[in-house]
């Protein structure tokens, strides 16, 4: 056995030497597996799939390039894109430096004294922001971006998809309309192992790519009662296009299995970090605030599609080689409708919020409970209501989080106080991130 596990993983190693952009592990036969078909054969893609520019571009890697590229051809669209590219840096530049970076931005793009104006957002716009420089606010140029946004998905969108550019954008969407079988994939060593399944190293043969590929076995799934559950993950899984989530790249059966690949995050999660990582457990303030900001934009973004997560904690929180996390495990996860509710007493004891525990209605306001318990584990060094490996009945564990209040030691700083106390709130109308309307 010892020997077999010494051979998988040199396996599994070697395949990861390739990296994403070498030729190593690739199929010989990559460029008749990844070659296009004549335009005529997929022209037709065109009435079948969505060609909207909301989805084409703004949701669509591919759509997305192949529209740049276009642009780039048409000087008068290509800084259309640049100032939008701009905008971006500016929205998430400091407070401090905002403002020097909204004069050059105005100046270079929306003063009809520069070379690069972009002559499509109407006047009343550009004196609105004029008005407002000073102010430096992260929204400055909102209105201004949709405006272009709405241009270039006018004409500058009718002339994309008369172009070659669409065409190529049509053959890689046949291409991805290809089925998708184990055949596809280069099996190694198994990573892991959950409820369902197992999780197993996986590579694309005509990419060389590798990936994690999550089998949840259908006699598990029948057993426990978990169809919907599956279904459900896979759905959302497939909605959801985040640097903050894993991403599901591909999804097939087999006659066992239900097969999702995903994402793979070479770095371990964050629970085997914080408790097995250095000498005494949790994280540096500086770490602790870098993770919590990274998995605050993949709650956002999945509050943004209207799903609540509802199983945030460290274990489900993994590292990839470059040491950025990601939100995995969506199986608690799911939608809600615009106005409604839902109710759930679904999730770890411990990291649950006070309504989730009542079996209250609510929106997306455990997210940011369990947020606060996060937070607050990766600088103690243990969760908020609860000490590791402290044996306690769940009922207690529930007391604690309607009724006790947590404390804080010397390693936490005012700020980290501050926030973890805020979304540690009983009161879902008192918690931190709970009262911005629909997201909250």
């Amino acid at each position: 056995m010892e020997l077999e596990n010494i051979v998988a993983n040199t396996v599994y190693l070697k395949a990861r030497e390739g990296g994403a952009d070498s030729n190593k592990g690739k199929s010989k036969k990559w460029k008749k597996i990844l070659q296009f078909p004549h335009i005529s054969h997929c022209i037709d893609l065109k009435n079948k799939i969505d060609c909207r520019y909301s989805y084409v571009v703004e949701q669509q890697p591919i759509g997305h390039q192949l529209f740049r590229q276009f642009c780039e051809t048409k000087p008068h669209y290509s800084k259309c894109n640049d100032f939008l590219d701009i905008v971006d840096i500016y929205e998430v530049q400091l407070d401090e430096d905002r403002a020097d970076v909204a004069q050059e931005v105005f100046s270079k793009y929306l003063s009809k004294d520069s070379s690069e104006f972009v002559d499509v957002v109407n006047e009343d716009l550009i004196e609105r922001c004029h008005a407002n420089l000073q102010t430096a606010s992260r929204d400055l140029f909102t209105e201004c971006a949709r405006a272009v946004k709405e241009f270039l998905s006018r004409e500058p969108f009718k002339e994309f998809e008369n172009s070659m550019y669409f065409h190529r954008y049509l053959q890689w969407k046949w291409l991805e309309s290809q089925p998708v079988t184990a055949k596809t994939f280069r099996m190694y060593r198994v990573l892991g192992k959950g409820g369902f399944g197992e999780v197993c190293a996986c590579q694309v043969r005509a990419t060389g790519k590798m990936y994690a590929c999550k089998k949840l076995e259908k006699k598990r799934i029948k057993k426990r009662k978990g169809e919907s559950m599956v279904l459900i993950e896979k759905n959302i899984l497939q909605k959801i296009n985040s640097r903050f989530v894993v991403s599901l790249a591909y999804a097939y059966e087999t006659k066992d299995a239900l097969c999702l690949v995903l994402t793979i995050m070479n770095g371990g999660d964050l629970k085997f970090h914080i408790y097995n990582m250095g000498g005494e457990p949790g994280f540096d303030l500086e770490r602790a605030r870098f993770y919590a900001a990274e998995v605050t934009q993949g709650l956002e973004h999945l509050h943004a599609q209207g799903i609540v997560y509802r199983d945030l904690k460290p274990e489900n929180i993994l590292l990839d080689d470059h040491g950025h996390v990601r939100i995995s495990d969506l199986g608690l996860a799911t939608e809600i409708l615009e106005g409604e509710m839902v109710r759930g007493r679904v999730g770890t004891v411990g990291y649950m919020a006070p309504e989730v525990i009542d079996n209250e209605k609510y929106t997306f306001s455990p997210d940011w409970f369990s947020l606060g318990c996060f937070i607050y584990e990766m600088i103690e060094g243990q969760a908020p209501f609860r000490a590791r490996k402290e044996k306690v009945k769940r009922e207690e564990v529930e007391r604690r989080v309607k009724e006790d209040k947590e404390r804080y030691s010397s390693k936490f700083s005012d700020d980290a106080k501050s926030l973890c106390h805020e979304l540690l709130k009983k009161s879902v109308k008192e918690r931190l991130g709970c009262n911005n309307g629909r997201y909250g």
